[in-house]
């Protein structure tokens, strides 16, 4: 069974006195491992590869970078190396042919994502909700810290109500720096 989320990145205003109308917005559905301890790992890395690239560029670059990622981290579980024909990483130019996936049954990597109009609200059938929140800042200047609010467990409007308002009238599990979120909620392994 998957475990659906929807993880919106904002990137808010300066000033107090004009959110939320200029906050800067972008939202993604993930089909698979929508659950904290994964996804809260997940933006940990990327925060950690951007921080160290110096390429964190706000809510839709940081949204679009979390599904290239994800995509890569996840086609190895959809790539069966034992047929003739398999996606090999010397080969990226493979994930380009059709004819390279034929083995791969409804690939998951090409499936398991998708960017979503904020308006919209979700789908109704996610377990989990997200927010990163980003301040506003200079492309060039020391890493910032990003601030993430983490649903309870279907703890928002599902499909018996209204999806468009999940995000507003979630219950939150905790709101906080990320690097915290990930050692309040995500167990360490035994």
């Amino acid at each position: 069974m998957s475990t659906r989320s929807q993880l919106r990145f904002i990137q808010r205003s300066e000033t107090a006195g004009e959110q939320p109308d200029t906050d800067r917005m972008a939202q993604i559905y993930r089909h698979s491992d929508g659950y904290p301890d994964s996804v809260l790992r997940d933006l940990v890395q990327l925060k950690e590869l951007l921080d160290e690239t110096r390429t964190e560029r706000g809510a839709a670059y940081a949204a679009a970078q979390f599904l290239f990622l994800d995509t890569l981290s996840t086609m190895t579980l959809y790539v069966d190396e034992g047929r003739d024909r398999s996606i090999h990483a010397d080969q990226p130019s493979d994930l380009l042919d059709p004819d390279n996936m034929e083995h791969l049954d409804q690939p998951m990597f090409l499936l398991g994502h998708g960017v979503e109009n904020p308006a919209d609200g979700i789908h109704g059938d996610e377990e989990y909700l997200y927010v990163v929140e980003f301040p506003t800042r200079h492309p060039f200047e020391e890493p910032s810290e990003w601030t993430v609010k983490v649903s309870g467990h279907s703890a928002f409007p599902r499909w018996d109500g209204p999806t468009e308002e999940a995000f507003e009238r979630a219950s939150w599990q905790f709101h906080g720096p990320l690097e915290q979120a990930l050692e309040e909620i995500v167990a360490e392994p035994a």
